[in-house]
């Protein structure tokens, strides 16, 4: 087992964006990816995560994969930290993807837990060990059974804490309290639960977790940074406010597969233009109508 100085089990917590990947003509827009982040760390963003699901990572070429995670820590310059998108179906693949997340200087790795060839609870454990035993870097495993097929178990994941002192955290994208509560019970108290949904995220932390990996936060980084410094101060009356605030935002940025309403969203913003690559495909129309509203009732867009 790899051995860990203080700086490799230092939890990540607070609100993390998912960064969409903005493309211009089939390539990577670097100007607005860049200009995307410096707005993120101004508004007061405590860290980002490039190349995740928000990032189309699915669709992303591996040069391109490592261009977007390498612009990211050049942006950022430390300011805050950098958990790189680095899973995979493909545990060699997986391992490859952390190595170049550690070499490229992210500060962890975000590992969405293997989809589509569904491993047993014990192929979890494996396939996580196995990562954690060949890249010293702090490790976020990544459980959202509704995209992958699978569900990363509690009793699980508190094993591969308990083991691994690398594996600092998870995302848990279950959308289950009870799953959400059970982590937290289950595991040391060191280890840190990050809600991957926005809809949950103030739940979670009124029962221990440690802030969210936010797609909301795209548009509104600052908003979402304040709830979760409200909740982690104790004001929970305040972060209640600005969650019922968010609500109707964090909805309609879900009404079809993300990133496609947040990358729709930010275009009408003027941020980067509303290319996505197939098979994600163009925001409906009403879904499209129903965005620009609510956008206009958070004053994101002119109400005229």
């Amino acid at each position: 087992m790899p051995s860990h100085d203080k700086s490799a089990t230092a939890p990540f917590s607070g609100a993390l964006t998912a960064l969409v990947t903005p493309f211009r003509n089939g390539a990577v827009d670097e100007a607005a990816y860049r200009d995307l982040i410096e707005r993120q760390i101004a508004d007061g963003i405590h860290g980002l995560v490039p190349c995740g699901t928000t990032g189309e990572s699915a669709t992303l070429s591996h040069e391109e994969h490592e261009q977007v995670i390498k612009i990211c820590i050049d942006q950022a310059k430390g300011r805050v930290k950098i958990l790189a998108g680095a899973g995979s179906n493909n545990t060699i693949e997986a391992i490859r993807l952390t190595k170049f997340a550690k070499k490229a200087g992210a500060d962890g790795a975000l590992l969405i837990t293997p989809y589509y060839n569904k491993p047993t609870q014990e192929g979890l454990y494996q396939h996580f060990k196995a990562i954690a035993e060949a890249v010293d870097l702090p490790l976020v495993p990544y459980n959202v059974p509704g995209r992958t097929g699978c569900n990363l178990l509690p009793a699980t994941l508190a094993r591969l804490a308990k083991d691994f002192p690398s594996i600092v955290g998870v995302k848990e994208a279950t959308g289950d309290l009870t799953q959400g509560s059970l982590i937290i019970e289950s595991c040391p108290p060191n280890f840190t639960v990050l809600s991957g949904d926005d809809f949950t995220a103030l739940p979670l932390m009124a029962i221990g977790g440690k802030g969210v990996i936010s797609v909301t936060s795209n548009v509104l980084p600052g908003k979402m940074a304040a709830m979760v410094n409200a909740a982690n101060a104790g004001d929970m009356a305040g972060a209640a406010a600005i969650h019922h605030e968010l609500f109707p935002l964090h909805q309609i940025l879900f009404a079809e597969s993300n990133p496609i309403p947040v990358k729709t969203a930010l275009a009408l913003m003027g941020r980067m233009t509303e290319e996505m690559r197939l098979p994600l495909y163009a925001l409906s129309a009403p879904n499209r109508e129903r965005l620009i509203e609510v956008m206009k009732s958070l004053h994101l867009l002119p109400a005229n």
